[in-house]
């Protein structure tokens, strides 16, 4: 990719799929699967309660506070490796500061994320989201929401990438992270956050 811009229509993403070298990356990856308080929540969907397909954590600031399909997380304290990836990322993100992260741990090709925006109103109008992943590459889908077949994007997200979407894209546009047949390793991301 000559640019790390991408325009979508009413979206804004900015990817750097070597953001961090090859080295780092895996022992990045080795400390946050084994320093993380991994946990596999349930979620309320249709008025249903379902296991999440991949394990979750969230860390931040004290009292940032983040609740979606029925649950509620409060933080817990930064570990090391998290404020030095999230102070990393804050030297390109364009003046945007993070004070939480959620993470999720795809241990395998069944685990999956459905398709949603991060459109919660403790983000605030345009939240700046700011995506690691380390492990294995996954493929990112993106869809707009008003016209889901004519408008759709797709990253392969890869070891030490970074994406930050940017502008309107959580208004207008939804992602997800498909499950894959393919026998894979397991993947680490990291979606940094700025909680009001």
């Amino acid at each position: 990719m000559d640019s790390p811009e991408i325009l979508l229509k009413d979206g804004h993403l900015w990817y750097d799929p070597h953001f961090f070298p090859t080295g780092e990356s895996d022992t990045l990856l080795a400390e946050l699967q084994e320093d993380i308080a991994w946990r596999q929540e349930s979620v309320t969907i249709f008025g249903r309660k379902i296991p999440q397909p991949r394990l979750t954590a969230w860390y931040g600031d004290p009292g940032k506070v983040y609740s979606y399909s029925g649950l509620t997380w409060n933080p817990l304290p930064w570990t090391p490796a998290l404020l030095k990836i999230k102070t990393k990322i804050e030297s390109v993100s364009r003046g945007a500061s993070f004070n939480s992260v959620l993470l999720n741990l795809y241990r395998n090709g069944q685990d999956s994320m459905g398709w949603h925006s991060d459109d919660e109103p403790e983000l605030g109008k345009n939240p700046v989201i700011a995506s690691v992943s380390f492990g294995e590459s996954r493929n990112f889908q993106l869809r707009h929401r008003l016209h889901k077949k004519e408008e759709r994007h797709s990253i392969v997200l890869a070891h030490g990438s970074l994406l930050i979407m940017l502008g309107e894209t959580q208004h207008f546009w939804q992602h997800q992270v498909p499950k894959t047949a393919k026998t894979i390793n397991p993947r680490v991301n990291l979606t940094f956050r700025w909680i009001l």
